[in-house]
């Protein structure tokens, strides 16, 4: 990797057995002296009700480096929910932050000048289940976290993966929606 990381973009899914165990981030990452860090310190600046952005933490005053700010893209109004979001969902990103430094997707020395602008999404179904798998959940995040960050500092996928399997590459969404199932 050469040079300064000014911007970078990726996004990742990882799914579990069960339909609210899923995780699909989307980040910008990149230096805190340039666009990354004008927009993390804006965003932090700009609370919305139900679009609180708090930071990936591992507990209360123990903060995760790169800096990760957490945008939810789920109007939160449930006390429930919201405490899903700012427990098990935050410790596994939080968790997933420092296992790609610790396995080099992020060089450590990178750690204190590198942001990261995480758009997280909860399935609200989590409301409906009576007994969350709060550790599957955790699982999940911090899986797709290492994954959307190892993305983005690969630049994956490429433009000519992109122009060689677009052909071949169907939005699911788009699918149901052509067989009439949406």
């Amino acid at each position: 990797m050469a040079g300064k990381i000014i911007l970078r973009t990726a996004e990742a899914l990882v799914e579990g057995p069960i339909d609210y165990l899923c995780a699909e981030p989307e980040i910008i990452l990149g230096a805190l002296d340039g666009p990354v860090g004008q927009a993390l310190a804006t965003l932090l600046g700009d609370q919305v009700k139900g679009h609180t952005k708090v930071f990936a933490i591992l507990n209360s005053d123990v903060q995760v480096k790169p800096a990760t700010l957490m945008v939810s893209k789920v109007t939160v109004s449930d006390p429930r929910y919201t405490n899903i979001l700012m427990g098990t969902v935050q410790a596994g990103i939080a968790n997933g932050v420092l296992d790609a430094v610790r396995e080099k997707i992020i060089p450590k020395k990178l750690a204190n000048d590198l942001g990261i602008i995480y758009s997280v999404w909860l399935d609200p179904a989590v409301l409906a289940v009576e007994n969350v798998d709060h550790k599957a959940l955790f699982d999940v995040h911090r899986e797709a976290t290492v994954k959307v960050i190892r993305k983005a500092m690969k630049n994956e996928p490429s433009i000519d993966w992109l122009l060689k399997n677009q052909a071949a590459t169907q939005h699911y969404f788009h699918e149901l929606g052509l067989k009439g199932e949406i």
